[in-house]
């Protein structure tokens, strides 16, 4: 009778190696403990207190987040950063996607230097980016006045109330694109090229396998791309600040809740209800996001 080979049992870590492991992820514990989670407690501790000239700081519990959901400002710059959101996210993923999938296709060294080329703007600090769609878009002396003159065409208005808009869709999609279409051109090279084989033995066509085959595959990835758009775009801010710089009347101190926010503190000095303003607005992105995540629960592959 021949023995059957007996499975060996499975190594367990050690004491010594878990060790190590809290040695060298604690770095990055003590930063993330000091820089997020006390500031975090703290703002929240402010936001609990009101201050006032007659009474000094006085607790007052939620009615800081009462008084906030019934702000008028908070609630009409979250209403424009819901409208940028609705308009962002869609536009910044079906780039991002038509990119990677076009990319997938062209196997040579201009699909490289392409990627690099559409990751490049990600690589721009958001401040300096800003600061050059600012210039480019200054009618007094950005290049697109003169280009607008050379062809006797009026120059648009890109800083304009009607035009605001618009140009910032356009920085922040410049912005980001690039970055989520890496992430969904990584998800693609895990995909295996036999079903692509498989499919054109069939008679699928190019742009059938992309959108009924790759995509598909890459669900979970374009989920996630999306949940970041999400976060990001509602937590809209450092764009809308530095173009506020070359066009004051046109976008306000409290434009949008992080703008409101800061205006509060720094502006008004009220520093309880700038942290109420900050929290009222990650509680909304907190919803938003078990909101998208349930509702795409088998994309992104969670389970019940």
């Amino acid at each position: 009778m021949q023995n059957k080979a007996v499975p060996k049992p499975m190594k367990k870590t050690s004491g010594h190696d878990n060790r190590w492991g809290w040695f060298f992820t604690a770095p990055f514990g003590i930063i993330f403990i000091v820089f997020l989670v006390v500031p975090l407690i703290y703002a929240f501790y402010v936001s609990l207190f009101t201050y006032t000239q007659m009474r000094g700081t006085v607790f007052s519990g939620f009615a800081n987040y009462a008084r906030a959901f019934r702000d008028p400002i908070f609630l009409q710059g979250m209403g424009r950063v819901v409208v940028y959101t609705l308009v962002l996210v869609p536009v910044q993923l079906i780039f991002a996607l038509l990119l990677a999938l076009v990319l997938d296709a062209i196997k040579n060294k201009f699909a490289s230097v392409s990627r690099l080329v559409i990751f490049l703007p990600y690589a721009v600090p958001v401040v300096i980016g800003a600061l050059m769609w600012g210039f480019l878009y200054s009618k007094q002396m950005g290049p697109f006045t003169s280009i607008f003159a050379l062809f006797g065409l009026p120059t648009p208005g890109f800083l304009t109330p009607n035009g605001i808009f618009g140009s910032l869709v356009n920085v922040v999609t410049w912005q980001w694109t690039g970055y989520y279409m890496v992430i969904l051109y990584s998800a693609l090279q895990s995909v295996p090229s036999e079903l692509y084989e498989s499919a054109r033995i069939d008679g699928a066509s190019e742009i059938t396998i992309a959108l009924r085959i790759k995509t598909p595959m890459i669900s979970s990835s374009i989920v996630m791309v999306t949940i970041f758009s999400l976060i990001g775009t509602l937590q809209f801010y450092t764009e809308p600040m530095v173009l506020r710089n070359n066009a004051p009347s046109v976008i306000p101190p409290e434009y949008t809740p992080n703008m409101y926010a800061q205006a509060l503190a720094f502006n008004y000095n009220q520093l309880n209800y700038s942290a109420t303003v900050s929290f009222a607005l990650g509680l909304i992105v907190v919803i938003f996001s078990i909101v998208f995540m349930r509702l795409t629960r088998n994309q992104s592959g969670l389970e019940d």
